[in-house]
């Protein structure tokens, strides 16, 4: 059996910090990391309770979606999250939820538009909706298919301006440089979509925050000029406040270069 002792430690953080940051009920949601190094996915076993999940329940998965380590199932969304990382080689870890307010905006088909300054911390663009399934994808693999419209959403964007996607009907997916960094997103994702249904409530028609102070907010915390946080740059993916882990996380999204865990 893999050991991928640093990863496994890594992705039951990531997965225990889920009902933490009020992102899931009962057990709707999952996050898995990779070691590119290895070619191994380790991910949330399905249907385990939070409170129960220990690092040896978790799966190992090779990208070809062979089980490779584990007694376990592993999530049912597993065949997605492997779409994910084999498009997007900088990714390192990856969150699914069915948190309240993003899922809202995806079941009601609405991308969320930049608002105010935390969404522009997070993304200087639209969170946005996937196109929908067809019936011939659902019956064909409906997994992989639902990681085909994700990425297809993202485009030539690239997943680091495009951290998150809605996948209409079901639900965010959000990545990052690690497991913890896209957990941070689908944290700030939530949080933004809350804060856009409450602004429509408040005022419909509210406009987009003006984009010289977008583009203004995401560099401070993004790229080779953010300012954001102590030493080594910015906050990277990291979201609003959170623990941070300096503008490295976004650059190695970036550059295609996602941390990894240790060997097998």
């Amino acid at each position: 059996m893999l050991e991928l002792t640093e990863l496994r430690a890594a992705v039951l953080e990531a997965n225990l910090a889920l009902p933490r940051y009020g992102l899931v009920t009962l057990t709707w949601g999952n996050v898995s990391g990779i070691d590119r190094a290895a070619g191994v996915m380790v991910i949330k076993p399905s249907g385990v309770p939070y409170e129960r999940l220990r690092a040896e329940d978790l799966v190992a998965v090779a990208l070809d979606g062979t089980v490779i380590g584990g007694r376990l199932r592993p999530s049912s969304d597993t065949d997605t999250h492997l779409q994910l990382y084999r498009a997007f080689p900088g990714i390192g870890g990856v969150v699914h939820t069915h948190s309240t307010h993003a899922t809202a905006f995806a079941q009601a088909g609405r991308e969320i538009p930049v608002l105010g300054t935390t969404h522009a911390d997070l993304s200087a663009l639209p969170v946005p909706v996937a196109r929908a399934l067809t019936e011939a994808e659902v019956a064909g693999g409906y997994e992989e298919a639902t990681g085909t419209i994700l990425v297809e959403a993202v485009g030539d964007r690239g997943p680091a301006r495009v951290p998150a996607v809605l996948a209409p009907g079901h639900g965010p997916f959000a990545w990052g440089a690690d497991p913890h960094g896209a957990v941070e997103v689908a944290a700030t994702l939530e949080e933004v979509a809350r804060m856009a249904l409450l602004t429509y409530q408040l005022a419909p028609g509210t406009g987009v925050l003006p984009a010289h102070v977008t583009a203004k907010h995401f560099s401070r915390k993004h790229g080779p000029g953010a300012t954001y946080g102590q030493g080594g740059g910015g906050q990277g993916r990291g979201g609003q406040g959170g623990v941070g882990r300096g503008s490295s996380a976004h650059d190695s999204v970036e550059r295609g270069g996602a941390t990894r865990g240790d060997r097998w």
